[in-house]
């Protein structure tokens, strides 16, 4: 599958300042910026700016930024989903995650989320995926933000809400751990019969058993 991907870039008022949303970006330009001290949600700063780097130079990899004084202050993260996990195993080159999204505090309650995945989406070329993100309550910033986890969920539909990102129901058992964890997607305009089922297969692995 041909990996195409076009540049965009907005800038937009904040009331926390100025910010340059923009994407997909190179691993050129994501070392070349500072990372905020505040993007701890997955690993440390340093190292979660180095993984946005490895994203990026993958062929289907896709890094949105938010950017303010040359430093990242928020990004989105789409890739093919981890190998050793069930969404892989179908093999499907049109099946894209949404892997992460974050935006240090000073940013958020600004649509700055929504924003990136707006640009994301922009691309024509998103249309020939399904993207499907997986949230789990364990990743959420409850402490930082004060919320409990049916209001940080409602957020977080949402945000994916604003790009088409629907709820869909799954037997997997990390989603189905906690009734807070949701498995949302988008099905782009382009996506054959033969991949929406594969998707709907991978959703649904114990159908059949009593």
């Amino acid at each position: 599958m041909e990996h195409k991907k076009t540049y965009y870039r907005e800038e937009i008022e904040k009331s926390a300042g100025r910010l340059l949303i923009e994407g997909p970006v190179s691993p050129e330009r994501v070392a070349m910026l500072k990372m905020d001290e505040g993007l701890t949600a997955f690993r440390k700063p340093r190292d979660q700016q180095k993984a946005l780097e490895e994203i990026a130079g993958l062929p289907e990899g896709r890094i949105i930024l938010a950017v303010h004084n040359d430093t990242i202050v928020g990004y989105v993260t789409f890739l093919y989903p981890d190998p050793m996990e069930r969404w892989a195993q179908a093999g499907m080159e049109d099946l894209l995650e949404l892997g992460a999204i974050e935006v240090t505090k000073c940013f958020r309650h600004q649509h700055v989320g929504e924003d990136m995945l707006m640009l994301a989406f922009r691309d024509d070329a998103m249309e020939n995926y399904i993207v499907f993100t997986t949230e789990y309550y364990w990743h959420w910033d409850l402490k930082g933000t004060g919320l409990d986890v049916w209001e940080y969920r409602k957020i977080m539909e949402k945000v994916m809400a604003s790009v088409g990102l629907e709820w869909f129901a799954t037997d997997d058992p990390e989603i189905c751990a906690h009734p807070a964890n949701c498995l949302m997607a988008r099905i782009g305009k382009n996506i054959p019969m033969e991949s929406v089922q594969a998707f709907d297969r991978i959703r649904f692995q114990n159908r059949f058993m009593y």
